[in-house]
This record gives structure tokens, sequence and C-alpha cells, in this order.
């Protein structure tokens, strides 16, 4: 999986120890990361957690990443920002258990995690282990396994709503604020990225033309 970190600028300062730990347990099952801010680097364009939102589904309906790794304090308002697009399921992250459970029931592609709520001494330990946990296994295989097929059927089932629920993408971005999408869009990392290995033409051709 191609897999990307966002974070907002509240928690911008945690940035390294998230991108290391992710790194570290994400590549024992040769996945690959990318860092995609905020950094905590003086001057930095700010982001908010609505900005992550929109981000994390430009690239994941763009195929651009497969999977996303995004938070804020405590991981609410990301994981709310991120679902309210098509094609993103986001679940809320606190420790391992819920990590392991949301890869093998939920089968979503993105998570967030609260980092400033409990973030205090050993929280290194306990992002190290929710990243374990999340890519233990191969995600979808159901929890307790005789439970597969049911919940295959129910995420399926999620999906299919979704999809007639939320319109698709490159709606969206003409319907959305402009000066909104343009400001989200500027993160030079963020967009560099995107345009470089989207898959979704339209949409890089209407990004290129508002910037």
């Amino acid at each position: 999986m191609k897999i990307a970190l966002l974070n907002e600028n509240s928690q911008a300062t945690k940035n390294d120890i998230i991108y290391e730990m992710l790194k570290k347990e994400a590549t024992k099952k040769k996945h690959e990361v990318v860092n995609l801010g905020m950094t905590g680097k003086e001057n930095e364009h700010q982001l908010t957690y609505v900005q992550l939102g929109l981000m994390a589904a430009l690239l994941l309906n763009t195929k651009a990443v497969d999977f996303i790794v995004t938070g804020c304090g405590t991981g609410e308002g990301a994981m709310l920002a991120l679902n309210s697009f098509p094609n993103v399921l986001c679940g809320l992250v606190v420790d391992p258990t819920d990590a392991y459970l949301f890869g093998q029931i939920n089968n979503g592609n993105a998570i967030s995690i609260p980092y400033a709520k409990g973030f205090g001494w050993g929280s290194e330990l306990n992002l190290c282990n929710i990243f374990s946990k999340l890519f233990e296994e191969e995600f979808g295989g159901g929890y307790p396994k005789e439970r597969k097929d049911p919940e295959q059927r129910n995420k399926k089932i999620l999906d299919e709503i979704k999809s007639i629920t939320t319109k698709d993408m490159l709606t969206i971005i003409k319907d959305i604020n402009q000066d909104f999408l343009k400001d989200t869009i500027s993160h030079k990392p963020f967009i560099d990225y995107l345009l470089k290995n989207s898959k979704d033409q339209e949409i890089n051709e209407y990004l290129e033309n508002l910037l």
C-alpha cells in the first residue's frame, strides 16, 4: 500500500514522531509511506482538520495513495471531516485494539488518531503498537474469523450507500468554496505529490488551472 501521513496545525510539532513510528511498522509489511505534513517547520502553510478531509479525499479518489493516517487533538474532527467525502472510510483509533478491529472488521482506508488527548509519557509506544496491529494482517479478514462473511457483506452495503449519498470528487471540487480549495491545495508537499501520483487527469487539470 501507499500510505500518506497528514497532520493539521495544532499537532504539527508531533509529525516527526508519528512519521517515525508509522514508517517503522509499515515498512515491515513492505508498505510505502509518504509524509505530506504539516511538519511543524517555521512559516509552513497552515492546515486545519477540515482541510485534511479534503486532502485525504483527493489523494484517495485519485488513487494517489491507498491509505491515510491522520488525526487532530481529539481525533474526532479529522475523522468527521474525512468521512464527509466519497470513497473515504475513516475510523477513530485510540489504541492498538481499535486499529486491529477497524482493519479486520470495517476494512476502511483511513484512520484518525487523537494526538493531544492523553498524549504523554510513552505515547510513542502506543503509536508504534497501533501501527503494528493495524498492518498486522491483510484488511477485511474479519473478527472473530467466523464473522468474516457478514462483516464483508456489511462493508459492501456501506460502500454502496455512500456512493448514493455523496457526489463524485470532481463535482465536489467544482462546487466547493474555491478559496477554501485553493488554500488547501497550496500546501506544496501535498499538491506536488498529488499531481505526480494522481490517476485522475480531469481532477489534475482542474486543480492546475485553479492554481
